[in-house]
């Protein structure tokens, strides 16, 4: 019997080829399964989760997992990897980015820039885990730019958005890895990463089996699940590391401890 399983995943860990990558191993001693993975925004993810169309959801925005855990639509947590956010931008850098001593000090520039007509910034605008980190930084620095012309909202994907703001010379709040990818593929000449590291720009990256599961698919998305937080943690690690010069997603293996902090941290925040 073969078994399709439904998945709805960030964005970032699609685009990035990780996850059909993690699957074609996971499927070497699993046959009859395949996995049909939907990318949308972490905040379309959890949506759907509730909808009951999905045996499992990849996602990065802990504020909003937090909700659904405590509504009982996810469960069984795994925290599996974890990467940056990067703020990018034209090579120029008008708003002055380089060299903030914070990413909300970063954003406070490019407000100020932006005010000035001297900046635009593209937001992804679709409630997906980047963009809850985005509207955190905002509240932080005190400042809200939706509205303002200089301010555009995609509602699309990170590889959209990115396009978009390469297009528009613009700033932009981005996963390390998709900006990664596209940058090496050649999609996005115009940007550079102006401000990068740091807890303050964290990006923490869990998996969970939606409650409403049933089997077989909810004991095959379990052993994924199993799979990804134990074996696939070395194949996380490396994964194209070679290609990129570093690596794309950080194993949450041996960071566990700091890791949940830091996604208690979020999820409160």
């Amino acid at each position: 019997m073969h078994v399709r399983v439904r998945v709805m995943t960030t964005t970032s860990l699609y685009a990035t080829g990780l996850l059909n990558y993690l699957a074609d191993e996971f499927s070497r001693t699993h046959e009859g399964v395949s996995f049909d993975f939907i990318p949308v925004g972490s905040g379309e993810a959890l949506r759907k989760a509730e909808l009951g169309d999905a045996c499992m959801v990849f996602v990065h925005a802990p504020s909003l997992e937090k909700k659904y855990l405590e509504k009982g639509v996810i469960t069984n947590q795994k925290i599996f990897a974890y990467n940056y956010f990067i703020i990018a931008g034209p090579s120029s850098d008008p708003a002055g980015v380089r060299g903030s001593s914070s990413p909300v000090e970063a954003f406070m520039k490019i407000y100020r820039a932006g005010e000035e007509g001297d900046a635009l910034f593209v937001s992804r605008g679709d409630n997906s885990g980047t963009h809850v980190k985005e509207l955190s930084l905002w509240s932080k620095a005190g400042l809200d730019p939706r509205g303002k012309r200089w301010y555009v909202e995609t509602g699309s994907g990170m590889g959209n958005t990115l396009l978009i703001a390469n297009e528009k010379k613009a700033y932009v709040l981005s996963d390390i890895g998709t900006f990664l990818k596209f940058k090496k593929e050649g999609k996005i000449p115009d940007l550079e990463i102006l401000y990068e590291g740091g807890m303050d720009l964290i990006n923490v990256y869990s998996v969970y089996l939606v409650t409403s599961c049933k089997n077989p698919g909810k004991q095959l998305a379990i052993e994924f699940m199993n799979f990804i937080s134990g074996d696939a943690q070395a194949l996380i690690a490396s994964y194209k590391v070679e290609e990129f010069g570093q690596p794309l997603f950080n194993p949450a293996e041996g960071n566990l401890d700091w890791l949940r902090k830091a996604w208690e941290s979020l999820a409160t925040s």
